[in-house]
């Protein structure tokens, strides 16, 4: 075995001290592979197999915890060891600190300090690659099949949600978990991101929205653009297409790496756009387009990214004959019938509507439609959202689809929002879900081209803003506040 040399795990009580030993330990292993891949492609061949690993940290405490009880993270949940891999401390140098900080500050210096050293777990070759490397199209096939007998390639084993799910068990003598996510899962969700996506996970922001039609998508690189044109423009500094085209704010200079970007010579599956702030607090937009299982990919991978909130904005059948098409739905509640998480959360979790999402969401509404008091309830009806994964529910026989969505008190009906909503509560991401009823099966009303047309025109832009406004006023609340005790397990792990 042809390996780093080991690095002697450091002690620290400065979480800046212990971000920069986890950034030379995962600096060091990256240089390593990305050195050996290099003689590798230009014919060398190793006469061992070449391994590098991921840094981790470590914390340990004798004592019952003793953190203020109203913190929803930032400390461990008893006496126990701790630890955790990590990966791409350059991605994730604000999140670590923070973490560190809080365990530090919450456990008190005295009672914990932060081991750092080198793990044992292996750094798949294909996640040492630089953003634009594409090493193996140029080697022969032989030379591909060779890499898996030099290269550690990426183990499916290292990198399951058992953390996550809460059925992940610790072997006698091992730590406990520190957060929910493996380095090894989070570089396989990065990979995902730049695939799905189209843009590098270096543009996303804290704040996401989903949406399952292209209008939106239009709209909002019609809204970005117009605001990279603008001098003031509450601090968005540039925004982001596929392919990684940034477009800089007027009077802000372009930056190292922007014109690598490219269109690409079709869309992405997901494809996402960026609106960027400085500081990482802007709003990412994700076309999932139809379906929960999109919403399930989509969501499983942005969620190692850490956000402090996402919404799903998009269209559903209005199940009551009061509503109007146009009418909006803020979701408190959701039937799941779309089966794809139903192995990692059972049907009988509830799913929580979150006060704060809500009040944010409601208020938006408002503000943007200039209504209140009962003209606002007119447009905006809060209740149960059913998700489907059977887009052709209503031909099923003997109406066994809509004797359950009334026992069920549903008001609409999608295909996404309950995925979107059951990922957020599994993976602890605040969510919300504000629909825009577009069609009413159930009364004889159907979407027809010229009638959806006019629809789409009149509702898209101001849904968007709804949207947009409801995740100004979330990043207002600040991060402490969004994430909520609701999302925390009994045993909860310490990084948020």
């Amino acid at each position: 075995m042809f390996s780093r040399p080991h690095v002697a795990p450091r002690m620290f009580d400065d979480p800046s001290a212990a971000l920069a030993q986890v950034r030379a330990i995962y600096d060091d292993s990256i240089r390593f592979l990305r050195e050996s891949l290099q003689r590798f492609v230009e014919g060398e061949t190793p006469t061992e197999r070449v391994r590098a690993c991921y840094p981790y940290v470590r914390v340990q405490t004798e004592t019952v915890a003793r953190a203020d009880s109203r913190l929803s993270y930032g400390f461990v949940a008893g006496p126990g060891a701790f630890e955790t891999t990590l990966t791409r401390p350059d991605l994730f140098a604000g999140y670590y600190a923070e973490q560190f900080r809080l365990l530090l500050k919450n456990h008190g210096q005295q009672q914990m300090q932060l081991e750092v050293g080198l793990s044992s777990q292996p750094i798949p070759i294909h996640f040492s690659f630089a953003e634009h490397d594409h090493i193996e199209g140029s080697l022969s096939a032989e030379r591909r099949l060779l890499m898996r007998d030099v290269f550690d390639l990426p183990d499916l084993a290292a990198m399951d949600d058992g953390i996550a799910n809460g059925t992940y068990e610790a072997p006698p003598g091992e730590a406990q978990p520190l957060s929910l996510f493996t380095a090894p899962r989070v570089d396989y969700s990065l990979q995902r991101l730049r695939h799905y996506t189209g843009t590098s996970p270096d543009h996303f922001q804290n704040f996401v929205m989903f949406t399952n039609y292209q209008f939106y998508i239009d709209e909002f690189v019609r809204m970005g653009h117009e605001l990279m044109a603008s001098p003031d423009n509450d601090g968005y500094v540039a925004f982001v297409e596929p392919g990684n085209i940034v477009t800089r704010r007027v009077g802000h200079a372009m930056q190292p790496g922007d014109d690598l970007g490219a269109a690409p010579p079709r869309l992405p599956q997901m494809p996402g756009y960026h609106l960027v702030r400085a500081d990482g607090s802007g709003i990412s937009m994700v076309n999932i387009g139809v379906g929960p299982a999109n919403a399930k990919t989509a969501t499983d991978h942005i969620a190692v990214l850490r956000p402090h909130a996402w919404l799903m904005l998009g269209h559903c059948a209005g199940l009551r004959n009061t509503q109007q098409l146009g009418d909006y739905v803020l979701a408190h509640g959701y039937v799941r019938e779309d089966h794809v998480l139903d192995e990692d959360l059972p049907l009988w979790v509830p799913i929580p509507a979150l006060a704060e999402v809500q009040v944010a969401i409601e208020s938006a509404v408002a503000e943007v439609t200039q209504l209140g008091g009962h003209d606002l309830k007119r447009v905006l009806r809060t209740g149960t959202v059913a998700s489907t994964d059977n887009r052709n529910w209503e031909l099923l026989p003997q109406r066994t689809p809509e004797r359950r969505f009334s026992q069920s008190r549903a008001v609409a009906l999608d295909m996404e929002s309950a995925t979107i909503a059951a990922n957020g509560f599994r993976f602890r991401v605040p969510y919300g879900t504000l629909l825009c009823v577009s069609d009413k099966p159930l009364h004889g009303e159907i979407k027809l081209p010229g009638m959806a047309n006019q629809f789409y025109r009149d509702r898209v832009d101001q849904h968007l803003r709804i949207g947009i406004r409801a995740l100004e006023k979330l990043r207002g609340l600040g991060s402490d506040k969004l994430h909520s005790r609701k999302l925390r397990s009994f045993a909860e792990v310490a990084f948020q």
